[in-house]
Protein backbone atom coordinates (compact mmCIF):
# COMPACT_ATOMS: atom_id res chain seq x y z
CA UNK A 1 0.00 0.00 0.00
CA UNK A 2 2.84 2.40 0.86
CA UNK A 3 4.44 1.83 -2.54
CA UNK A 4 1.08 2.41 -4.24
CA UNK A 5 0.51 5.68 -2.38
CA UNK A 6 3.97 6.92 -3.32
CA UNK A 7 3.23 6.12 -6.94
CA UNK A 8 -0.07 7.96 -6.81
CA UNK A 9 1.50 10.99 -5.14
CA UNK A 10 4.18 11.06 -7.83
CA UNK A 11 1.44 11.66 -10.37
CA UNK A 12 0.70 14.92 -8.58
CA UNK A 13 -3.02 14.43 -9.11
CA UNK A 14 -2.65 17.75 -10.88
CA UNK A 15 -3.70 19.41 -14.06
CA UNK A 16 -1.03 18.38 -16.51
CA UNK A 17 -0.97 18.82 -20.26
CA UNK A 18 1.45 16.15 -21.43
CA UNK A 19 0.34 12.70 -22.58
CA UNK A 20 2.25 9.50 -23.07
CA UNK A 21 1.57 5.82 -23.53
CA UNK A 22 2.78 3.17 -21.14
CA UNK A 23 4.31 -0.04 -22.42
CA UNK A 24 0.98 -1.80 -21.96
CA UNK A 25 -0.85 0.98 -23.87
CA UNK A 26 -2.49 2.33 -20.72
CA UNK A 27 -2.11 6.09 -20.50
CA UNK A 28 -0.58 7.61 -17.34
CA UNK A 29 -3.34 9.01 -15.13
CA UNK A 30 -3.74 12.80 -15.09
CA UNK A 31 -6.83 14.73 -14.15
CA UNK A 32 -6.81 17.19 -17.04
CA UNK A 33 -5.07 17.45 -20.38
CA UNK A 34 -6.11 20.87 -21.74
CA UNK A 35 -4.58 20.42 -25.20
CA UNK A 36 -6.19 22.89 -27.65
CA UNK A 37 -8.75 24.17 -25.15
CA UNK A 38 -12.26 25.39 -25.91
CA UNK A 39 -11.71 28.73 -27.71
CA UNK A 40 -15.28 29.01 -29.01
CA UNK A 41 -16.83 28.26 -25.62
CA UNK A 42 -14.67 30.73 -23.70
CA UNK A 43 -15.16 33.43 -26.32
CA UNK A 44 -18.91 33.09 -25.84
CA UNK A 45 -18.70 33.12 -22.04
CA UNK A 46 -16.85 36.44 -22.21
CA UNK A 47 -19.68 37.97 -24.27
CA UNK A 48 -22.54 39.31 -22.11
CA UNK A 49 -25.92 38.16 -23.36
CA UNK A 50 -24.48 35.30 -25.39
CA UNK A 51 -26.37 32.01 -25.60
CA UNK A 52 -24.30 28.91 -24.99
CA UNK A 53 -25.66 25.44 -25.72
CA UNK A 54 -23.92 22.65 -23.80
CA UNK A 55 -24.51 19.05 -24.87
CA UNK A 56 -23.97 15.99 -22.69
CA UNK A 57 -23.58 12.81 -24.74
CA UNK A 58 -23.16 9.75 -22.56
CA UNK A 59 -24.61 6.87 -20.58
CA UNK A 60 -26.47 6.45 -17.32
CA UNK A 61 -23.84 8.22 -15.19
CA UNK A 62 -24.43 11.34 -17.25
CA UNK A 63 -28.18 10.74 -17.31
CA UNK A 64 -28.26 10.94 -13.49
CA UNK A 65 -29.00 14.25 -11.79
CA UNK A 66 -25.32 14.39 -10.95
CA UNK A 67 -22.23 15.89 -12.60
CA UNK A 68 -24.25 17.01 -15.62
CA UNK A 69 -26.72 19.02 -13.55
CA UNK A 70 -24.08 20.26 -11.12
CA UNK A 71 -21.62 21.34 -13.82
CA UNK A 72 -24.28 23.29 -15.70
CA UNK A 73 -25.29 24.99 -12.45
CA UNK A 74 -21.64 25.92 -11.89
CA UNK A 75 -21.36 27.44 -15.36
CA UNK A 76 -24.51 29.47 -14.83
CA UNK A 77 -23.22 30.77 -11.50
CA UNK A 78 -19.77 31.53 -12.90
CA UNK A 79 -21.05 33.35 -16.00
CA UNK A 80 -24.30 35.01 -14.86
CA UNK A 81 -24.46 37.26 -17.94
CA UNK A 82 -24.54 34.27 -20.29
CA UNK A 83 -27.66 32.25 -21.12
CA UNK A 84 -26.88 28.54 -20.89
CA UNK A 85 -29.11 25.83 -22.30
CA UNK A 86 -28.68 22.11 -21.90
CA UNK A 87 -28.85 19.35 -24.51
CA UNK A 88 -29.33 16.16 -22.51
CA UNK A 89 -28.27 13.35 -24.85
CA UNK A 90 -27.51 10.74 -22.18
CA UNK A 91 -29.07 7.26 -22.41
CA UNK A 92 -28.44 4.63 -19.76
CA UNK A 93 -26.80 1.37 -20.71
CA UNK A 94 -25.40 2.65 -24.01
CA UNK A 95 -21.87 3.31 -25.22
CA UNK A 96 -20.07 5.09 -28.00
CA UNK A 97 -21.15 2.36 -30.43
CA UNK A 98 -24.66 3.83 -30.23
CA UNK A 99 -23.62 7.41 -29.51
CA UNK A 100 -21.83 7.74 -32.84
CA UNK A 101 -25.03 6.82 -34.69
CA UNK A 102 -27.47 8.96 -32.73
CA UNK A 103 -25.19 12.01 -32.60
CA UNK A 104 -26.92 13.81 -35.46
CA UNK A 105 -30.47 13.36 -34.12
CA UNK A 106 -29.77 13.81 -30.42
CA UNK A 107 -27.00 16.44 -30.46
CA UNK A 108 -26.03 18.13 -33.72
CA UNK A 109 -29.53 19.11 -34.73
CA UNK A 110 -29.56 21.36 -31.63
CA UNK A 111 -26.39 23.23 -32.74
CA UNK A 112 -24.29 22.89 -29.55
CA UNK A 113 -21.34 25.13 -28.70
CA UNK A 114 -19.69 22.57 -26.40
CA UNK A 115 -20.15 18.80 -26.35
CA UNK A 116 -19.11 16.62 -23.41
CA UNK A 117 -18.63 12.96 -24.39
CA UNK A 118 -18.82 10.40 -21.56
CA UNK A 119 -18.61 6.71 -22.48
CA UNK A 120 -15.56 5.36 -20.60
CA UNK A 121 -17.64 3.18 -18.27
CA UNK A 122 -20.10 1.76 -20.78
CA UNK A 123 -17.24 1.15 -23.23
CA UNK A 124 -15.37 -0.69 -20.50
CA UNK A 125 -15.70 -4.07 -22.20
CA UNK A 126 -15.43 -2.90 -25.81
CA UNK A 127 -12.34 -3.62 -27.96
CA UNK A 128 -10.00 -0.58 -28.04
CA UNK A 129 -10.10 -0.48 -31.84
CA UNK A 130 -13.89 -0.18 -31.81
CA UNK A 131 -13.69 2.55 -29.16
CA UNK A 132 -11.25 4.53 -31.31
CA UNK A 133 -13.42 4.17 -34.39
CA UNK A 134 -16.58 5.23 -32.58
CA UNK A 135 -15.04 8.16 -30.70
CA UNK A 136 -13.22 9.37 -33.81
CA UNK A 137 -16.49 9.11 -35.72
CA UNK A 138 -18.14 11.33 -33.10
CA UNK A 139 -15.36 13.92 -33.34
CA UNK A 140 -15.26 14.00 -37.13
CA UNK A 141 -19.05 14.32 -37.43
CA UNK A 142 -19.03 17.29 -35.05
CA UNK A 143 -16.07 18.95 -36.76
CA UNK A 144 -17.57 18.41 -40.22
CA UNK A 145 -20.96 19.92 -39.38
CA UNK A 146 -20.05 22.42 -36.63
CA UNK A 147 -16.36 23.33 -37.00
CA UNK A 148 -16.48 25.93 -34.22
CA UNK A 149 -18.06 23.60 -31.68
CA UNK A 150 -15.73 22.60 -28.83
CA UNK A 151 -15.46 19.02 -27.60
CA UNK A 152 -14.41 17.60 -24.24
CA UNK A 153 -13.89 13.96 -23.36
CA UNK A 154 -14.76 13.16 -19.73
CA UNK A 155 -13.97 9.83 -18.12
CA UNK A 156 -15.76 8.17 -15.22
CA UNK A 157 -14.97 5.09 -13.16
CA UNK A 158 -16.47 2.08 -11.43
CA UNK A 159 -15.16 -0.23 -8.78
CA UNK A 160 -14.65 -2.95 -11.41
CA UNK A 161 -12.63 -0.63 -13.67
CA UNK A 162 -10.57 0.90 -10.85
CA UNK A 163 -7.49 -1.37 -10.63
CA UNK A 164 -5.61 0.45 -13.41
CA UNK A 165 -6.38 3.83 -11.84
CA UNK A 166 -5.10 2.58 -8.49
CA UNK A 167 -1.84 1.77 -10.28
CA UNK A 168 -1.63 5.29 -11.71
CA UNK A 169 -2.96 4.58 -15.20
CA UNK A 170 -6.21 5.20 -17.04
CA UNK A 171 -8.47 2.23 -17.53
CA UNK A 172 -8.33 0.63 -20.97
CA UNK A 173 -11.37 2.41 -22.41
CA UNK A 174 -10.17 5.87 -21.35
CA UNK A 175 -6.69 5.07 -22.67
CA UNK A 176 -8.16 4.25 -26.08
CA UNK A 177 -10.16 7.47 -26.04
CA UNK A 178 -7.01 9.44 -25.25
CA UNK A 179 -5.59 8.43 -28.63
CA UNK A 180 -8.47 10.27 -30.29
CA UNK A 181 -8.28 13.25 -27.93
CA UNK A 182 -4.55 13.63 -28.58
CA UNK A 183 -4.93 13.33 -32.36
CA UNK A 184 -7.55 16.09 -32.49
CA UNK A 185 -6.19 18.27 -29.68
CA UNK A 186 -9.26 17.83 -27.48
CA UNK A 187 -9.27 18.57 -23.75
CA UNK A 188 -9.94 15.55 -21.59
CA UNK A 189 -10.79 15.33 -17.90
CA UNK A 190 -10.80 12.20 -15.78
CA UNK A 191 -13.49 12.96 -13.25
CA UNK A 192 -12.39 10.14 -10.92
CA UNK A 193 -8.80 11.00 -10.04
CA UNK A 194 -9.81 12.09 -6.54
CA UNK A 195 -12.02 9.02 -6.28
CA UNK A 196 -9.02 6.81 -6.99
CA UNK A 197 -6.83 8.78 -4.56
CA UNK A 198 -9.35 8.32 -1.75
CA UNK A 199 -9.73 4.63 -2.59
CA UNK A 200 -5.97 4.15 -2.46
CA UNK A 201 -5.89 5.77 0.99
CA UNK A 202 -8.70 3.55 2.24
CA UNK A 203 -11.03 6.54 2.53
CA UNK A 204 -13.57 5.50 -0.11
CA UNK A 205 -16.41 2.99 0.21
CA UNK A 206 -17.16 1.98 -3.37
CA UNK A 207 -20.59 0.52 -2.70
CA UNK A 208 -23.14 1.23 0.00
CA UNK A 209 -25.95 3.46 1.24
CA UNK A 210 -25.30 6.94 2.55
CA UNK A 211 -25.26 7.14 6.35
CA UNK A 212 -28.54 8.42 7.74
CA UNK A 213 -27.95 8.68 11.47
CA UNK A 214 -25.28 10.28 13.65
CA UNK A 215 -24.23 6.81 14.70
CA UNK A 216 -23.80 5.68 11.10
CA UNK A 217 -21.87 8.83 10.23
CA UNK A 218 -19.57 8.31 13.20
CA UNK A 219 -18.94 4.71 12.19
CA UNK A 220 -18.11 5.86 8.67
CA UNK A 221 -15.46 8.28 9.89
CA UNK A 222 -13.80 10.28 7.13
CA UNK A 223 -14.58 7.72 4.43
CA UNK A 224 -16.73 8.73 1.46
CA UNK A 225 -19.48 6.39 0.27
CA UNK A 226 -19.11 6.64 -3.51
CA UNK A 227 -22.17 4.88 -4.96
CA UNK A 228 -25.02 2.56 -4.03
CA UNK A 229 -23.84 0.01 -6.59
CA UNK A 230 -20.17 0.78 -7.22
CA UNK A 231 -21.12 2.37 -10.55
CA UNK A 232 -23.65 5.20 -10.35
CA UNK A 233 -22.35 7.77 -7.87
CA UNK A 234 -24.47 9.19 -5.10
CA UNK A 235 -25.36 12.77 -6.13
CA UNK A 236 -24.35 13.89 -2.63
CA UNK A 237 -20.85 12.34 -2.74
CA UNK A 238 -19.49 10.68 -5.87
CA UNK A 239 -21.04 13.18 -8.24
CA UNK A 240 -19.71 16.03 -6.12
CA UNK A 241 -16.20 14.62 -6.59
CA UNK A 242 -16.82 14.35 -10.32
CA UNK A 243 -18.06 17.93 -10.55
CA UNK A 244 -15.16 19.29 -8.52
CA UNK A 245 -12.73 17.62 -10.93
CA UNK A 246 -14.37 19.32 -13.90
CA UNK A 247 -14.45 22.68 -12.11
CA UNK A 248 -10.71 22.40 -11.33
CA UNK A 249 -10.06 21.73 -14.99
CA UNK A 250 -11.86 24.78 -16.38
CA UNK A 251 -9.05 27.24 -15.71
CA UNK A 252 -6.23 25.25 -17.39
CA UNK A 253 -8.54 24.58 -20.33
CA UNK A 254 -9.36 28.29 -20.52
CA UNK A 255 -5.65 29.15 -20.50
CA UNK A 256 -5.07 26.72 -23.35
CA UNK A 257 -7.82 28.43 -25.36
CA UNK A 258 -6.08 31.75 -25.93
CA UNK A 259 -4.58 31.09 -29.35
CA UNK A 260 -6.89 30.58 -32.36
CA UNK A 261 -7.00 26.97 -33.45
CA UNK A 262 -7.18 25.54 -36.94
CA UNK A 263 -10.31 23.37 -37.07
CA UNK A 264 -9.43 21.77 -40.41
CA UNK A 265 -9.93 18.04 -40.06
CA UNK A 266 -6.61 16.18 -40.06
CA UNK A 267 -6.15 12.82 -41.69
CA UNK A 268 -8.06 10.13 -39.76
CA UNK A 269 -6.38 8.27 -36.94
CA UNK A 270 -8.17 5.12 -38.15
CA UNK A 271 -9.26 5.00 -41.80
CA UNK A 272 -12.14 2.73 -40.78
CA UNK A 273 -13.56 5.18 -38.23
CA UNK A 274 -17.33 5.71 -38.09
CA UNK A 275 -17.55 9.20 -39.53
CA UNK A 276 -20.15 7.83 -41.98
CA UNK A 277 -22.33 6.48 -39.16
CA UNK A 278 -26.02 7.19 -39.77
CA UNK A 279 -29.29 6.39 -38.03
CA UNK A 280 -32.04 5.63 -40.57
CA UNK A 281 -35.73 5.27 -39.57
CA UNK A 282 -36.81 1.65 -39.72
CA UNK A 283 -39.49 2.58 -42.25
CA UNK A 284 -36.73 2.56 -44.87
CA UNK A 285 -36.89 -1.25 -44.69
CA UNK A 286 -39.53 -3.44 -46.30
CA UNK A 287 -41.80 -4.40 -43.40
CA UNK A 288 -44.36 -7.19 -43.43
CA UNK A 289 -47.98 -6.17 -42.87
CA UNK A 290 -47.99 -7.15 -39.20
CA UNK A 291 -45.60 -4.41 -38.16
CA UNK A 292 -47.69 -1.72 -36.48
CA UNK A 293 -46.71 1.93 -36.03
CA UNK A 294 -48.10 2.99 -32.63
CA UNK A 295 -49.27 6.58 -32.37
CA UNK A 296 -47.42 8.54 -29.63
CA UNK A 297 -50.53 10.68 -29.18
CA UNK A 298 -52.59 7.70 -28.03
CA UNK A 299 -50.10 4.96 -27.17
CA UNK A 300 -48.14 5.50 -23.89
CA UNK A 301 -45.44 3.07 -24.97
CA UNK A 302 -44.75 4.97 -28.19
CA UNK A 303 -44.93 8.32 -26.39
CA UNK A 304 -42.14 7.20 -24.05
CA UNK A 305 -39.70 6.57 -26.87
CA UNK A 306 -40.70 9.00 -29.62
CA UNK A 307 -37.94 11.49 -28.80
CA UNK A 308 -35.29 8.82 -29.47
CA UNK A 309 -37.05 6.54 -31.97
CA UNK A 310 -39.31 8.65 -34.16
CA UNK A 311 -40.32 5.71 -36.38
CA UNK A 312 -40.88 2.99 -33.78
CA UNK A 313 -42.65 -0.14 -35.05
CA UNK A 314 -44.00 -3.18 -33.23
CA UNK A 315 -44.39 -6.80 -34.31
CA UNK A 316 -46.30 -9.21 -32.09
CA UNK A 317 -46.89 -12.17 -34.40
CA UNK A 318 -44.16 -14.75 -35.10
CA UNK A 319 -43.13 -14.79 -38.73
CA UNK A 320 -43.24 -11.02 -39.24
CA UNK A 321 -40.18 -9.92 -41.21
CA UNK A 322 -38.26 -6.85 -42.26
CA UNK A 323 -35.69 -6.71 -45.04
CA UNK A 324 -33.37 -4.02 -46.37
CA UNK A 325 -30.20 -3.46 -48.35
CA UNK A 326 -27.28 -1.27 -47.41
CA UNK A 327 -23.88 -0.35 -48.75
CA UNK A 328 -21.35 -0.04 -45.97
CA UNK A 329 -19.12 -1.71 -43.42
CA UNK A 330 -21.26 -2.01 -40.27
CA UNK A 331 -24.94 -2.43 -39.48
CA UNK A 332 -27.04 -2.75 -36.32
CA UNK A 333 -30.67 -2.35 -35.24
CA UNK A 334 -31.83 0.19 -32.63
CA UNK A 335 -34.88 -1.06 -30.73
CA UNK A 336 -36.75 -1.17 -27.42
CA UNK A 337 -36.53 -4.29 -25.29
CA UNK A 338 -38.33 -5.29 -22.12
CA UNK A 339 -40.38 -7.98 -20.35
CA UNK A 340 -42.40 -8.76 -23.48
CA UNK A 341 -39.47 -9.10 -25.88
CA UNK A 342 -38.86 -12.24 -27.91
CA UNK A 343 -36.06 -13.27 -30.21
CA UNK A 344 -35.32 -12.80 -33.90
CA UNK A 345 -33.51 -14.64 -36.66
CA UNK A 346 -31.04 -12.40 -38.51
CA UNK A 347 -29.70 -13.30 -41.95
CA UNK A 348 -26.93 -11.21 -43.53
CA UNK A 349 -26.20 -11.96 -47.18
CA UNK A 350 -25.50 -15.67 -47.56
CA UNK A 351 -24.13 -16.16 -44.07
CA UNK A 352 -25.71 -18.70 -41.70
CA UNK A 353 -28.62 -17.10 -39.78
CA UNK A 354 -28.03 -15.92 -36.21
CA UNK A 355 -30.56 -15.91 -33.37
CA UNK A 356 -30.64 -12.63 -31.45
CA UNK A 357 -32.50 -12.65 -28.15
CA UNK A 358 -34.17 -9.32 -27.43
CA UNK A 359 -34.46 -10.25 -23.78
CA UNK A 360 -31.69 -10.00 -21.19
CA UNK A 361 -31.28 -10.07 -17.42
CA UNK A 362 -32.19 -6.36 -17.14
CA UNK A 363 -35.54 -6.79 -18.93
CA UNK A 364 -37.72 -6.19 -15.88
CA UNK A 365 -38.45 -2.85 -17.57
CA UNK A 366 -38.34 -1.38 -21.08
CA UNK A 367 -35.25 0.38 -22.35
CA UNK A 368 -33.43 1.32 -25.53
CA UNK A 369 -31.00 -1.25 -26.90
CA UNK A 370 -29.15 -2.35 -30.03
CA UNK A 371 -28.07 -5.57 -31.66
CA UNK A 372 -25.32 -6.03 -34.19
CA UNK A 373 -26.09 -7.35 -37.67
CA UNK A 374 -22.54 -7.24 -39.04
CA UNK A 375 -19.27 -5.34 -38.70
CA UNK A 376 -15.93 -5.07 -40.50
CA UNK A 377 -17.79 -5.86 -43.71
CA UNK A 378 -16.61 -5.17 -47.23
CA UNK A 379 -17.85 -1.75 -48.37
CA UNK A 380 -20.28 -3.28 -50.84
CA UNK A 381 -24.02 -3.92 -51.04
CA UNK A 382 -25.43 -6.23 -48.36
CA UNK A 383 -28.89 -7.70 -47.78
CA UNK A 384 -30.45 -8.16 -44.34
CA UNK A 385 -33.53 -10.15 -43.32
CA UNK A 386 -34.91 -10.24 -39.76
CA UNK A 387 -37.78 -12.48 -38.60
CA UNK A 388 -39.62 -12.61 -35.27
CA UNK A 389 -39.48 -16.20 -33.99
CA UNK A 390 -42.21 -18.22 -32.22
CA UNK A 391 -39.75 -19.73 -29.73
CA UNK A 392 -39.42 -17.83 -26.47
CA UNK A 393 -36.11 -17.24 -24.73
CA UNK A 394 -35.88 -18.83 -21.27
CA UNK A 395 -36.85 -15.63 -19.49
CA UNK A 396 -36.85 -17.10 -15.99
CA UNK A 397 -33.31 -18.45 -16.39
CA UNK A 398 -32.07 -15.21 -17.93
CA UNK A 399 -33.52 -13.12 -15.10
CA UNK A 400 -32.03 -15.51 -12.55
CA UNK A 401 -28.55 -14.43 -13.71
CA UNK A 402 -29.17 -11.24 -11.71
CA UNK A 403 -31.34 -12.92 -9.06
CA UNK A 404 -34.47 -11.42 -10.61
CA UNK A 405 -37.81 -13.16 -11.06
CA UNK A 406 -40.90 -12.69 -13.21
CA UNK A 407 -43.18 -10.69 -10.93
CA UNK A 408 -46.15 -10.99 -13.30
CA UNK A 409 -46.18 -13.77 -15.92
CA UNK A 410 -48.62 -11.73 -18.02
CA UNK A 411 -45.99 -9.04 -18.57
CA UNK A 412 -43.46 -11.61 -19.73
CA UNK A 413 -45.79 -13.69 -21.87
CA UNK A 414 -45.82 -11.82 -25.22
CA UNK A 415 -43.02 -12.15 -27.77
CA UNK A 416 -42.57 -8.77 -29.40
CA UNK A 417 -39.99 -7.02 -31.55
CA UNK A 418 -39.83 -3.20 -31.39
CA UNK A 419 -37.35 -1.84 -33.97
CA UNK A 420 -37.03 1.88 -34.56
CA UNK A 421 -33.96 2.52 -36.68
CA UNK A 422 -31.17 1.03 -38.75
CA UNK A 423 -27.66 1.99 -37.65
CA UNK A 424 -25.29 1.87 -40.61
CA UNK A 425 -21.79 2.98 -41.45
CA UNK A 426 -22.61 3.75 -45.04
CA UNK A 427 -26.06 4.15 -46.55
CA UNK A 428 -29.34 2.26 -46.67
CA UNK A 429 -30.50 1.59 -50.23
CA UNK A 430 -34.02 1.69 -51.60
CA UNK A 431 -35.90 -1.60 -51.13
Amino acid sequence: MKKLLVGLMALGWGLVAAVGAASDDLVPAQECRPRGGWPHFFALTSTPGAEVRVAYLGGSITAQAGWRVKSLAHLRATYPDVRFSEINAAIGGTGSDLGVFRLQQDVLVHRPDLVFVEFAVNDGGAPPQQIVRCMEGIVRQIRRELPACDIGFVYTLTETLSPAMLEGKFQRSASAMEQVAEHYGLPSVHLAMEVARLAAKGRLVWKGPLPKTDEERKAQGDAVVFAPDGVHPHPETGHVLYTEALVRSLEPIRQASQAPRDRTLPAPLDLLNYERARMIPIGAARLSSGFMKPDPATDPFAKTWVSRLTDLRRATTPGETLTFRFKGTRCAIYDVIGPDSGQVRVTLDDRPPEIKSRFDSFCTYHRLNTFLVGTDLSDTVHTVSIELLPEAPDKAAILAQRKQTMDDPVRYGPLTFNPGAILVVGEVLAP
